[in-house]
């Protein structure tokens, strides 16, 4: 949704909440010498605080994977392993200046009706208790917050002696060896969700991850280990914590094994012609439903529903919580948001708006991730969509639809979002051969590890030229030659005669995780791709390339230049009578040349879904409008671009 809603105060998030409670957790008596690893660590708050250790790692892998991200807060103002919530320390921070565009992003994307471009609107201060756990913790450690926020070791210890407390409160059996199985209701309130079924759903990817183990080096690099253990939680003390029952009607569109709510989004009338804040339509019946688009919502979770409940405004078909990965569906899957600022891709896409802002908040939640990728595979699995990123792509990804409308795109869910993490828990890593076939393959795709990549950026908060803290980025950083002092390559049509900039929000030189592209030259250890017309070079040091096979376009015999296009409308002899005709605009920014390769993606027909009145009452309403051209998608830049199947040929991407 980036810059959608202006950045404003990072208030945060869900509308849940329970009464923390806060009596003091007695420790033993004596100083205790720190412990010498994180391993350590995590059994000396357990032992500690009286919590099985397991169910300490356990709780922590799912709220951060055990990392600590510098003391920086999550996109629910969480810190440290056990996410600890600040919510009102970090609405205080400083916001990031707003970065001037063009044209603001059109939404909807479709220029036969008026533009959508919404409304800003200041978020609510957070209220919620659930958004307060560092007090609660620090309350029952002794231990200032500043410390709870940057201090591993700290926030362990906040986070055991909040387990502790809830479970005190249940009644329920304490103490390091007490029986795991026991500690299901404390485990579900540490979740902060207010309802019964995000609470235990929760608490059941805790039990699932004691299950399946886990092991890993954390971002600071620390190698922690979690055996494989079967527990039978004891499910019963679920109903202790009194939360609110959420009705699941009959037809929603979520898997059976996430908490997930319907909240319409209103299709409303306002007169004189006006609608909003989507579109009916028949999909798949009627159109393919090609991609699901992932956004972040640079707002409050409660600032995140008002919004889509409003009818003047937008609506995206699904939003996610960051705190605990609750969903609330809006617009069925058959029905045509407006989230993309692209008509074409609105119309062939799902939209996920994950709560969370692109810039400040440096890290989503692992229940976010898992929530997010049970919900994008079991739509793809529904729907025939293949698991890759050419159809599993950022707002960040979606092109201009003409011209005019490139530099106003959108941004998010930005650099911080983990594609290579996402990607593993929708089953579908990235891959390629061994680096012994590298000098034949023809196509690289981009894997840097996450947690070692650490772009410079600038601009996180206050003024663009503030340096963000360096943090874990899917980002890849592109060059005009191979050399780390070579200039950035340009974006002519987002950034136009500028100079890229490391500027979070500029993508002008920029390509990001599991994006494939066909590489143009190699020296030493940096590999060229070609990118936007042009040549653009990355340390393989950075990127984790992944060397693959495939298919690539190049320019058809005696083309010389070949158009790229931002939507794949249908020629004018397909529009029957009375049906206003779609322009068939190339970019005027963006060609590419013969010799140059592209990665290929799919061939598409061309189509138009006409839908411009409420009531479809304008000729040829409700319809899709097909051509008898052909496209093809192709990894043209950051973002996605389609050209002429009769301006190229598709060949294999071997190299000989």
């Amino acid at each position: 949704m980036s810059p959608r809603f202006p950045l404003r105060r990072l208030a945060l998030l869900t509308t849940a909440g329970l009464a923390l409670g806060t009596a003091a957790v007695p420790a033993p008596a004596g100083a205790e010498p720190a412990p010498d690893t994180r391993q350590a660590t995590y059994q000396a708050a357990a032992d500690e605080f009286g919590v099985p250790v397991d169910i300490l790692l356990g709780v922590s892998y799912l709220e951060s994977r055990w990392d600590a991200h510098t003391g920086e807060p999550s996109t629910s103002g969480g810190f440290g392993p056990m996410h600890l919530t600040d919510a009102d320390y970090v609405a205080a921070l400083p916001v990031p200046e707003e970065v001037a565009v063009a044209a603001p992003e059109d939404a909807r994307g479709d220029d036969s009706r008026p533009k959508q471009v919404g409304h800003p609107a200041e978020a609510p201060a957070p209220s919620d208790e659930s958004l307060r756990t560092l007090a609660a913790a620090a309350e029952l450690t002794g231990l200032d917050a500043a410390v709870l926020r940057t201090d591993a070791q700290a926030n362990i210890r906040g986070g055991a002696a909040l387990l502790a407390s809830y479970q005190q409160q249940l009644q329920a059996p304490v103490g390091a060896g007490s029986d795991p199985a026991a500690w299901y209701g404390a485990v579900a309130r540490y979740s902060g969700a207010d309802d019964e079924a995000t609470a235990a759903a929760f608490a059941d990817e805790v039990y699932t991850t004691l299950a399946e183990g886990a092991a890993r080096t954390t971002d600071d690099g620390n190698a922690l280990s979690l055996p494989a253990r079967s527990i039978t939680a004891d499910k019963g003390w679920l109903s202790h914590l009194r939360l609110r029952r959420l009705e699941r009607p009959d037809g929603i569109e979520c898997p059976i094994d996430v908490s997930c709510e319907w909240l319409p989004a209103p299709y409303q009338a306002f007169g004189d012609g006006d609608y909003g804040n989507h579109d009916l339509g028949n999909r798949p019946q009627s159109q393919r439903i090609e991609y699901i688009v992932i956004h972040d919502t640079e707002a409050s979770w409660a600032t995140t529903l008002k919004l889509v409940n409003d009818p003047t405004y937008l609506a995206w078909h699904y939003s996610l919580r960051s705190v605990d990965g609750h969903i609330a569906q809006h617009v069925k899957a058959k029905d045509v948001g407006w989230h993309a600022g692209n008509w074409f891709v609105n119309a062939k896409s799902i939209g996920l708006e994950h709560e969370g802002f692109a810039a400040q908040g440096s890290w989503y939640t692992e229940a976010l991730y898992r929530t997010s990728s049970k919900l994008v595979r079991h739509l793809a699995l529904r729907l025939g969509i293949p698991l890759d990123r050419q159809h599993i792509i950022g707002h960040d990804n979606v092109p201009g639809t003409v011209t005019s409308t490139v530099a106003g795109m959108h941004w998010d869910p930005g650099p911080y979002w983990d594609w290579s993490h996402y990607f593993e828990l929708l089953k579908a890593p990235f891959r390629g051969l061994p680096d012994v076939l590298a000098p034949h393959a023809g196509l690289v795709t981009l894997d840097p590890d996450y947690a070692t990549n650490k772009p410079a950026f600038t601009g996180c908060t206050g003024a663009a030229s503030n340096p963000c803290p360096l943090r874990p980025s899917s980002a890849v950083i592109l060059r005009t030659a191979p050399d780390l002092t070579a200039p950035l390559v340009r974006d002519p049509g987002r950034c136009g005669t500028k100079a890229s900039t490391m500027v979070v929000s500029d993508h002008c030189a920029r390509a990001s995780a599991g994006q494939t592209y066909a590489v143009a030259e190699r020296s030493g250890d940096w590999t060229a791709i070609w990118y936007l017309g042009q040549k653009a070079w990355f340390r393989n040091a950075d990127a984790g390339p992944r060397w693959n096979i495939g298919f690539v376009v190049e320019a058809k015999p005696g083309v010389a230049v070949v158009p790229v296009y931002g939507r794949a409308y249908p020629e004018a002899a397909a529009y029957p009578a009375g049906v206003p005709v779609q322009a068939v605009s190339p970019f005027a920014q963006y060609t590419f040349a013969a010799g140059q390769r592209y990665a290929a993606g799919p061939v598409l027909s061309p189509e138009y879904y006409r839908a411009t009145t409420f009531d479809w009452s304008s000729p040829g309403d409700g319809t899709v409008i097909r051509g008898a051209d052909k496209y093809v998608q192709i990894q043209f830049g950051q973002r996605i671009a389609y050209v002429r199947l009769a301006d190229v040929v598709i060949r294999p991407s071997v190299v000989s």
